[in-house]
């Protein structure tokens, strides 16, 4: 398998470098759905001007990223591509490593099962082979790497790609069952854009899981292992707050980041669902509304992880997923992290309802985006309204796409449970509705 991915990298990195050289790459740094005022490079650079002039990069409202990110290419920005690309190569290759470990659990435990004679007998078409899982690895690198969302924000040199590799850490520690590394790294992706604090309950769950403690609220194995965990992120997070505020000698860059995050005052269209209703919002509603779709992020977490907390890997790709749609300033780097975890569950195809209609939609609407920008800003036949109804469309698809899953995964679960081929009383063929 060392071959493959070999290669794989190696193409990745050949397009990434054609593209930066070409003439594209500046259209591409410009593009709203790739960029957002946090992410994007040339703000990086407004900022690094600003730091060598001696003065703070958050004094204006220009630069929004974390003091860690301009100091990083404060001695980086020479050698920015490359780190751009290699930020992309190291992500993958984490997602490469972390599914592998999970494709093994997977079918240790299927093995256990099978021996313990757990499962109906008509459902063991539905068991998962080894032939069917050796390429799943491979699947995700390449999903991640050659996706044209993942290559479009690593030319942009939007600073998402290094969020993502972030992520991608953090999951391979959390799979292979590293305490101290998970929480780093989550601290580190919190650190960033706040958001992937969700993250905190799959990657506890797994753990447990990891370490045979039940998740049971009576048991004090259970609030021991929380406490552990939490004293590890939050001390993690305290020291990265603190080196921050050392760096720069004051606490601007907590309203000009976290405050900039929450508080949504730049409304730069982009695929997101905030920046057109709060163009359109009155001023005395905007505090309460703000609320209201900033919980949406947060609030899916406590029963998405009731359902699913004996699968904290698929948890993870929920929230990802969650994350990418509801967050404030969202870009396509933000969905190719969690597009990539789709061949893990490329063995819910059968259970899946809409897909073939979502991808069209999908792909209709990553197309559309640049021409209605065009009609709207150069052309100027168009307005506002038909960037964001291809926004919104682009959300809902994500939505369904999503929703289909998850749908998928519990029918799935449930048919290893109750058999395939559910009867009724009287012996006619049932049909299975998810409530």
């Amino acid at each position: 398998m060392a071959a493959p991915l070999t290669l794989l990298l190696i193409v990745a990195v050949t397009i990434r470098a054609a593209l930066f050289r070409s003439s594209l790459a500046e259209l591409i740094a410009e593009r709203v759905e790739v960029v957002s005022p946090i992410t994007a490079w040339k703000r990086v650079v407004e900022g690094l001007a600003l730091l060598d002039l001696g003065v703070s990069p958050y004094s204006g409202d220009v630069f929004h990223e974390t003091p860690l990110i301009i100091y990083l290419f404060h001695f980086l920005v020479d050698y920015a591509e490359i780190t751009f690309m290699l930020a992309d190569v190291i992500t993958a290759v984490a997602l490469y490593m972390a599914v592998k470990e999970y494709n093994k659990q997977v079918f240790r435990k299927q093995k256990f099962a099978l021996e313990a004679d757990r499962y109906p007998l008509d459902c063991l078409e539905l068991i998962r082979s080894p032939k069917e899982m050796y390429y799943v690895p491979l699947k995700v690198a390449m999903f991640y790497l050659l996706n044209p969302f993942t290559i479009l924000s690593c030319v942009a040199k939007s600073t998402c790609g290094l969020n993502n590799t972030v992520i991608g850490l953090f999951v391979f520690s959390t799979i292979k069952g590293n305490v101290l590394l998970s929480a780093i790294f989550l601290c580190l992706a919190t650190y960033q854009s706040i958001y992937p604090l969700t993250l905190c309950a799959p990657a506890m769950l797994y753990l447990m899981q990891r370490q045979y403690i039940p998740v049971n609220i009576r048991r004090a194995s259970f609030w021991w292992f929380i406490v552990q965990y939490l004293f590890m992120y939050l001390g993690s997070l305290f020291v990265l707050i603190c080196l921050s505020f050392f760096l720069l000698g004051s606490w601007d860059y907590m309203p000009s980041v976290y405050g900039f995050i929450l508080s949504v005052p730049d409304l730069t269209p982009n695929i997101g669902l905030f920046w057109y209703f709060f163009a359109e919002m009155f001023e005395h509603f905007r505090l309460f509304f703000l609320c209201v779709f900033q919980i949406n992020v947060f609030f899916y977490t406590i029963p998405l992880s009731i359902k699913l907390k004996e699968h904290p890997v698929f948890l993870i790709f929920m929230q990802l997923a969650v994350i990418s749609i509801f967050k404030s300033y969202p870009t396509v780097g933000d969905i190719a992290l969690y597009m990539a975890f789709l061949p893990v569950w490329s063995h819910l195809h059968r259970f899946l309802r809409n897909i073939f209609l979502v991808s069209c939609v999908l792909l209709a609407c990553s197309a559309l985006f640049p021409v209605l920008w065009h009609l709207w800003i150069y052309a100027g036949s168009a307005n506002s309204n038909f960037y964001y109804a291809i926004t919104l469309l682009f959300n809902v698809a994500q939505i369904l796409l999503v929703s289909d899953y998850f749908y998928a995964f519990l029918r799935r679960e449930h048919h290893l449970t109750y058999g395939l081929y559910l009867k009724r009383k009287d012996g006619s063929e049932a049909t299975l509705v998810l409530k």
